[in-house]
């Protein structure tokens, strides 16, 4: 345990900020966390309106497993703060000329790969085989390293599984080696762009996302994603961690390397406050803390740096509320009726804003009557566009709501336009204002295999001796299980360096 009193400053109450925090008061620390929004969750916000309740970000649960074993290191159950409900079928994807509902059973997913692919059946039991021990390894041992040194991966099992593991195969070849139908091979290929990066550049050890997939299922937390917020909150505040919220960071002092203070003002009354620690983690948008709240002297990472980073995609998120009830339609569906390889080009080959986008739908109010008023649906609309992209407008925005909402009405073969009672979009400029997000990304740092584990910005700077940082820029990276993960790590860090 620390010694008495050593206390410990946390910039951010996201899904990290809110792990790191509650590990940190388990051992001992006095924490505080510091949040310019009005209530935690980060990117996983929600808000309500005439009845409406909209999750901001995150609204695909995988990984249940990693949820099960974070609360039970506090001696709790996921069950104590939300019931889950497994989703079938899982998502449904729409093609060209026909549409594919993924089921929850692996053996009628084996059947419906095998009446258009003969042999995927067999194929998908070896794929699956290699994803299984593939998400063993990684989710098991490799993204709780804290990518300090390349010691951390000399461990046996790491090393004898390199090969299994496909590190150096990228993810693209991985999947045309098992199946050939273009569709299957675009489901194969669709977990992996939660990372940021396309299938060619993504490593084959990302296929761990496929058994995340198909075998750890899909599943949704009753009233919505942010019941995950509610629930880790709640064992921060048993933990005994303080939240400061509607305040600001804006500067960080720091004497012959030492961080010594952090300066914050509350957005709405103006008041400010300086704050003194041992230690400060920062939860918040790695970039920015850098670069705005450090002077330039205490910077880790150079300009240069940052541009030549590869950034997974900003999105533009529209929230809607409709005054009917839609028939026939699915909690989760993706929109692959248009070329992808023309979208994935336009995001991260020639950045522009794409002519033709594919798309994600989400409906929670056909799985959950609390996020909608009775008798009406509540839609959650994402498409993914480059990150740093100029000329986010209001135009543009009304420009795409337009045309997928026209391929929803054809796809579902109903009328949606007219039944629209609530619309709020969110793109570029509002994850730059909201979250000082680097170049208004969504998801942070691409997984290409150059941005893997010590290759990504460090979870300690490189200065500043008692500065660390968590979240999706660092390790292990993009998602909502891997924050909880490196919240975990980063106080294991911190803890391991300041023991007594």
């Amino acid at each position: 345990m620390p010694t008495p009193n050593k206390q410990v400053l946390v910039i951010g109450a996201g899904f990290a900020g809110l792990s790191a925090a509650s590990f940190l008061a388990q051992k001992g620390w006095q924490v505080t966390v510091v949040e310019k929004h009005e209530l935690p969750g980060g990117r996983a916000r929600k808000f309500e309106t005439n009845g409406f309740v909209f999750d901001m970000g995150p609204s695909w649960y995988w990984m249940p497993d990693v949820f099960e074993k974070y609360f039970a290191k506090f001696g709790k159950k996921v069950s104590d703060y939300y019931q889950l409900k497994r989703l079938d079928p899982s998502y449904r994807v729409y093609f060209e000329e026909t549409h594919w509902d993924m089921p929850a059973n692996y053996e009628a997913m084996q059947d419906l790969l095998e009446s258009v692919e003969p042999g995927a059946a067999k194929a998908l039991d070896a794929f699956m085989e290699e994803a299984k021990y593939k998400y063993e390894v990684g989710v098991g041992k490799l993204v709780h390293q804290p990518g300090q040194s390349i010691l951390e991966f000399m461990n046996w099992e790491v090393v004898k599984g390199v090969f299994k593991l496909d590190i150096f195969k990228n993810m693209k070849k991985h999947v045309a080696h098992f199946f050939k139908h273009p569709y299957i091979q675009s489901i194969m290929e669709f977990p992996v762009l939660f990372l940021g990066a396309l299938p060619q550049h993504t490593p084959a050890l990302y296929s761990l996302m496929n058994y995340a997939d198909i075998k750890g299922g899909t599943w949704y937390p009753e009233k919505g994603m942010y019941s995950i917020v509610e629930g880790m909150y709640k064992v921060a505040l048993d933990q005994g961690v303080q939240f400061k919220f509607g305040e600001e960071v804006r500067h960080i002092d720091v004497v012959n390397g030492v961080a010594k203070s952090a300066r914050t003002v509350h957005k709405k009354t103006g008041e400010q406050k300086e704050y003194t620690f041992d230690v400060i983690v920062g939860a918040g948008d790695y970039h920015h803390i850098e670069t705005q709240l450090l002077d330039s002297k205490y910077q880790s990472y150079t300009s240069k740096y940052w541009e030549e980073r590869l950034m997974a995609p900003s999105s533009i998120l529209y929230y809607v509320g409709l005054n009917k009830k839609l028939s026939g339609v699915t909690h989760h569906s993706l929109f692959f009726d248009t070329d992808f390889g023309v979208h994935g080009k336009e995001i991260y080959t020639n950045p522009a804003w794409p002519k033709d986008p594919l798309f994600y739908a989400c409906v929670p109010s056909v799985t959950d009557p609390t996020v909608a008023p009775e008798g009406k649906e509540n839609l959650f609309l994402l498409i993914p566009i480059a990150a740093g992209l100029q000329g986010d407008t209001e135009e543009i925005r009304n420009t795409y709501f337009d045309q997928i909402v026209k391929r929803m009405e054809d796809r579902f073969g109903q009328s949606i336009a007219d039944a629209i009672v609530f619309k709020k979009s969110f793109a570029v400029s509002d994850f730059i204002s909201e979250y000082h997000s680097f170049k208004g990304n969504a998801y942070g740092l691409a997984n290409t295999l150059m941005q893997t584990a010590i290759l990504k910005p460090s979870s300690k700077s490189k200065k500043i001796n008692n500065l660390y940082y968590t979240g999706q820029l660092t390790v292990p990276g993009p998602g909502v299980p891997p924050s909880l993960i490196s919240g975990e790590v980063v106080a294991e860090l911190v803890h391991q360096n300041y023991k007594a």
